[in-house]
């Protein structure tokens, strides 16, 4: 017997009825992002190792959770961890005009335990924005985020806010941060005892008991904020309160990558009961395009886990797979018209399909029972003869059960018409 593959561990397949809510969940993110002028960016899945070592040292994607490789021709390769450092790439090869504003749409990779919500790939889409500090921007990409939430059907997601200052007032911050941490090194979990020095707002981030209690009462960067920095987050909150967006200020939101500067945001599903419970999130990275060798140029942008937003839906009820996929399945007996028919229909933008193998009439009548079609068009013999099709309705049409008789010219319009 040949071996029989699986996929590998950390990974999945999505099969349909449930890939529908994968289709239907981008095409909404596609059009909120459309709408607010942001235009799709397609890049490759891999990058060279040094976009994502840019990242820093401490980050704990390049630290341990990037798979990396050497490939044919000596170059050394990084699946994509995360969305922001490939787009701020793209702007220093490519060099746009500003405000740069794209979506995407992408596959990402982390070498990680699997759990609920956390996969070695997921997927994800995002938006990036480049070229402005504007502190309103930072409300625009909060704001499409948060709508998009709600037009899925979300209602448990609670916004958290923070700003991590800039290179003016952040080294001051980071010191005094870490004379804290150093002394309280002993209560430090064992993974942050040696990481002070590296990245001490990185421990304000821990959720182990013995880091929270140890840092409950350390220095707050919201306390050594700059005059500018000062000002750029009331305009970020007050643009929130314009638009009616509820929000938290969370003192300990450092988010994973050390490009962060000023805003950081992260939304939480309340209704997932594990500690891994954020849906998305993201900040502005003003440092990172210099640091990939462009010019100095702020950008913000987020990033919204695809299984996880998933997870959140099903828990709170919402967004559920769609019932129907096929409005029209067609019952040939003759082989002779289903193909032309197919085309007809699709071409007039009705989803329909039909089944193959020459079935039997009770067999092609069962398929399109599980098919989920709301009209089931018969021909026969008798209906190839008169040039005829029989209409039955069937699940969740008005007149279930009855069945007309159609001329087959008029058949994709009458069709139309019953479906509208």
């Amino acid at each position: 017997m040949s071996q029989q593959f699986q996929a590998p561990p950390g990974t999945f397949d999505v099969l349909p009825p449930d890939s529908a809510r994968y289709t239907e969940l981008v095409a909404r993110f596609a059009g909120h992002a459309s709408r607010a002028g942001f235009g799709l960016i397609v890049q490759p899945m891999f990058e060279d190792v040094g976009v994502f070592q840019r990242l820093g040292g401490s980050t704990d994607i390049v630290r341990k959770e990037m798979y990396d490789f050497e490939d044919k021709g000596g170059r050394r390769i990084a699946l994509r961890p995360e969305g922001t450092a490939p787009v701020a790439r793209a702007y220093v090869q490519h060099r746009p005009s500003v405000p740069w504003k794209v979506w995407y749409l992408t596959p990402k990779f982390r070498y990680e335990r699997p759990q609920a919500g956390r996969f070695k790939q997921h997927h994800e889409v995002g938006a990036e924005a480049l070229g402005t500090d504007d502190a309103d921007l930072d409300v625009e990409l909060i704001a499409l985020a948060w709508f998009f939430y709600a037009d899925l059907g979300l209602s448990r997601v609670r916004l958290l806010l923070n700003s991590l200052g800039d290179g003016t007032c952040r080294p001051a911050y980071r010191a005094a941060l870490q004379a804290f941490l150093e002394a309280r090194r002993d209560q430090l979990c064992d993974e942050h005892k040696d990481r002070i020095a590296d990245n001490p707002l990185r421990v304000l981030d821990c959720k182990r008991p013995a880091c929270q209690e140890a840092t409950k009462d350390a220095p707050r960067q919201l306390d050594h904020l700059c005059e500018p920095c000062a000002a750029h987050f009331a305009r970020v909150t007050s643009g929130l309160d314009a638009l009616g967006i509820p929000h938290t200020v969370e003192t300990r939101l450092v988010r994973g990558m050390d490009y962060y500067t000023r805003t950081t945001f992260e939304f939480a599903a309340e209704a997932l009961e594990s500690a891994q419970n954020a849906v998305g999130g993201g900040g502005r990275y003003d440092g990172l395009v210099e640091q990939l060798g462009g010019p100095a140029t702020p950008g913000i942008g987020f990033g919204l886990g695809i299984e996880r937003i998933l997870l959140a839906c099903d828990a709170e009820g919402v967004f559920a797979v769609p019932e129907s996929r096929t409005d029209v399945f067609i019952v040939d007996t003759t082989g002779q018209a289903a193909t032309r028919l197919a085309h007809r229909l699709r071409q007039a933008g009705v989803r329909c399909d039909r089944a193959f193998d020459g079935r039997s009439m009770k067999a092609q009548m069962k398929a399109a029972d599980r098919a989920g079609a709301r009209l089931a068009l018969i021909i026969g013999d008798d209906e190839a003869a008169a040039g005829t099709v029989s209409v039955r309705g069937l699940q969740g049409l008005r007149g279930e059960g009855g069945q007309e008789t159609v001329a087959m010219d008029d058949v994709v319009d009458y069709v139309r018409g019953l479906l509208t």
